[in-house]
């Protein structure tokens, strides 16, 4: 047989070749498993250095959230971070001794595994705006301490409650994108120099957003239990996402040019990020430190009515698309608010909310790498003075609009 013979048997004689003993490849991609395995293990159950002097490990549990229902009880939602058991011996508030039990999984316990969760309920009649200092204290001594500030009472799971979320999403997040999309009769008249501002502007637009929610996301992520690794979380969601949405882009490559498949990333985009927007609002309300009034509800309002104009720029130029793909994407854009509002406001916590930020942030860059390449393959001087100064102007309107918000 010849040497070109050999190579084109299927392959199965390189490869008994390539490895010892005649073995199949799959054990020889297992030994290096199995020896890490067994070191391991060596490790936990006859430890090399366990006749080196250590200090004990110092207990470190976390209060991620609060949360107050109207039965006169304050619960506390602890994780314990550290690699030993803690036991929670005491709870304060206000510096007073109160009666207090702790569950897990719904058992009752006092003492935490490491990585455990639990619920700590303390019997605290707490009056409505009256700032709280809550400690729980350990059975070492340690001692906690988290401050509530303007207690409200947590709103059930109602019908009600539901709604109103609902309705604030929709006011928040769906109006908002669907009056601005209709500007896209106007901007289908436009050449192709002032599209291309307009896509400009609406990268602007995406890349406030990303910013706006990564500074978030790293704030939110100070909350997070320790155990958990937040600030690597949401560096985890942002370049995940940013690959799924490359991923996604690189499988349909037949419609990498299409404007309508880029305008439905710009409504992932911010569909994403406005799921963070509705985490923020849900959880607020649920706390009590969200006003509903109409003033806030229109500083959202017109924060938000930016993002239409950024979801239809991409279809502006060509055939036009049907109306079902204009509902979509203004859904996919807008409705996210809605589900944000619920999750946030009956199971929010700040690893999930910084999570959604974060995912929001890296589909938000790799849709205005996408924009960028649109505007290049249409034939436009991406650096031209026209796009420079419209996706500054799009910076510069969301910064506005933004403080419209935080009146």
């Amino acid at each position: 047989m010849t040497d070109a013979d050999a190579s084109t048997d299927g392959g199965t004689a390189t490869d008994r070749v390539n490895v010892p003993f005649g073995l199949p490849r799959w054990v020889a991609a297992a030994v290096p498993l199995l020896l890490l395995a067994l070191i391991v293990g060596w490790f936990l159950v006859a430890p090399p250095l366990g006749g080196v002097q250590s200090g004990e490990p110092l207990p470190d549990v976390t209060v991620s959230h609060a949360t107050l229902p109207d039965d006169g009880t304050v619960v506390l939602h602890v994780v314990n971070n550290g690699p030993e058991p803690v036991t929670v011996s005491q709870v304060l508030v206000d510096e007073a001794y109160w009666q207090h039990t702790v569950t897990s999984g719904g058992e009752e316990t006092r003492t935490l595994a490491p990585g455990q969760g639990a619920t700590v309920r303390v019997l605290y009649h707490w009056q409505p705006g009256w700032d709280l200092d809550v400690a729980l204290v350990l059975s070492d001594g340690t001692t906690v301490h988290h401050d509530i500030e303007a207690p409200q009472p947590t709103p059930g799971m109602t019908a009600g409650t539901l709604g109103t979320l609902a309705l604030v999403g929709l006011f928040v997040g769906v109006i908002p994108v669907a009056l601005g999309m209709l500007w896209f009769p106007f901007m289908q008249g436009m050449r192709d120099r002032w599209l291309h501002a307009v896509l400009a502007f609406s990268a602007g637009v995406l890349a406030f957003l990303g910013f706006d929610g990564g500074f978030e996301a790293f704030e939110v992520a100070q909350d997070i239990p320790g155990a958990y690794e937040g600030h690597l979380l949401v560096v985890l969601g942002v370049l995940g996402a940013m690959l799924v949405v490359q991923s996604v882009t690189a499988w349909s490559a037949d419609d990498r040019g299409s404007g309508l498949a880029l305008a439905y990333m710009v409504a992932v985009g911010i569909g994403l990020h406005n799921l963070a927007e509705g985490l923020a609002i849900g959880s607020a309300f649920a706390l009590g430190r969200m006003s509903l009034g109409a003033f806030l509800v229109v500083g959202f309002m017109i924060h938000n009515v930016t993002e239409g104009p950024a979801v239809v720029a991409p279809v502006a130029r060509g055939e036009r698309p049907a109306l079902g793909h204009f509902v979509a994407i203004g859904a996919i854009a807008g409705a996210p608010v809605i589900l944000g509002g619920w999750i946030g406001g009956f199971a929010f916590s700040p690893t999930l909310g910084a999570f959604f930020l974060a995912l929001g942030v890296g589909a938000i860059a790799q849709v205005v790498w996408e924009i960028a390449d649109m505007v290049r393959d249409r034939g436009g001087r991406l650096g031209s003075a026209t796009n420079a100064i419209a996706f500054l102007g799009g910076l510069v309107v969301m910064y506005a609009t933004d403080l419209l918000v935080m009146i």
